[in-house]
């Protein structure tokens, strides 16, 4: 059975539809039943299959991370006012944002659960390793906020934020399978590190394709972070090296609310000029050069390396 299909099996059968309070578990059905590419539990069955483990054994902690991982996406959709999720109204407008918010927490604690599922004598490591990454993605978010209420935010700031909002988790979930399956303290190291830059240039990716991708198969409308002012890599390398008119313009339209068609076309125009995209591409490449080096010192299954390889290279040429 592939890993994809292992974790929403797993998912379904948790039962939240039929738990009561139905106003407490309702939305957490609802959230987990959105679907989306599973991508850190997969990494973590990906990681303990690397080094010979038991992927039904981790299963349950496995699926604590896409628990975890949906708790943030409902708590960020309150934050950000966000009326749709994967297609779907999200649940602050299905239902209301105190209903959100507490079926936010319930997942919190659900996923504690399912992580605490580990085996005893790895429940210490695993436990750690988890609580360590979550605290590390409120601290990603937190700067994440106070970035929207700066008109500059430095190339190196931008990183370290999505390196903690995003990133982590992935590094998070490779480290914890590698460590139920037994690996080496420098191997499961040398995982995170894979995960640390995939995740990078997984967010830089996206930050490229918001302005740059093909709109009919980006499947939403281009230049939203541009129209909202979202502190993105196009943004800040543009501040770091746009020559003083582009500098002066790229603030005047920064500073413009409304008028979007127009400021996400004038600030589109000024990053093609200073070639912003292409430093963007650079950097994705950059970090998925990273990812593969450190991959290469892994000491575990080829097949399974050679899997974690061809996700940086889907990474790369990825239009969604």
């Amino acid at each position: 059975m592939e890993k994809h299909q292992m974790v929403e099996e797993y998912l379904g059968g948790l039962g939240y539809a039929l738990r009561r309070p139905q106003g407490l578990y309702a939305p957490v059905d609802y959230v987990l039943q959105e679907g989306g590419k599973r991508l850190r539990p997969v990494l973590c069955l990906m990681a303990c299959e690397l080094f010979g483990g038991d992927e039904k054994a981790a299963l349950p902690v496995a699926a604590g991370l896409e628990v975890f991982h949906n708790f943030t996406l409902l708590h960020d959709d309150i934050m950000d006012n966000a009326d749709m999720r994967r297609g779907k109204p999200t649940v602050h407008k299905v239902w209301d944002s105190n209903t959100a918010i507490l079926s936010g927490d319930a997942m919190l604690i659900e996923a504690y659960k399912l992580v605490s599922e580990a085996p005893a004598a790895l429940l210490s490591e695993v436990t750690g390793i988890f609580s360590t990454t979550a605290t590390g993605v409120c601290e990603g978010q937190q700067y994440d906020m106070d970035f929207e209420r700066r008109d500059v935010v430095a190339l190196s700031e931008y990183i370290e934020m999505i390196r903690l909002k995003t990133a982590v988790l992935l590094a998070g979930a490779l480290k914890i399978g590698a460590v139920l399956a037994g690996a080496s303290d420098e191997d499961c190291q040398r995982l995170y590190d894979y995960g640390i830059n995939l995740g990078i240039a997984f967010q830089l990716r996206d930050d490229y394709l918001d302005t740059f991708g093909n709109p009919e198969v980006f499947g939403k409308k281009l230049g939203g972070d541009i129209a909202c002012g979202k502190k993105n890599y196009l943004l800040t390398k543009a501040f770091e090296i746009l020559p003083p008119h582009d500098m002066a313009e790229l603030k005047k339209w920064m500073e413009i609310d409304g008028r979007d068609e127009e400021k996400i076309a004038a600030v589109t125009g000024i990053y093609r000029r200073n070639d912003i995209g292409k430093l963007c591409e650079d950097a994705v490449s950059e970090y998925c050069d990273k990812a593969l080096s450190a991959l290469s010192a892994v000491e575990g299954n080829v097949n399974s390396t050679g899997e974690l390889a061809a996700l940086v290279a889907k990474l790369q040429t990825r239009q969604v």
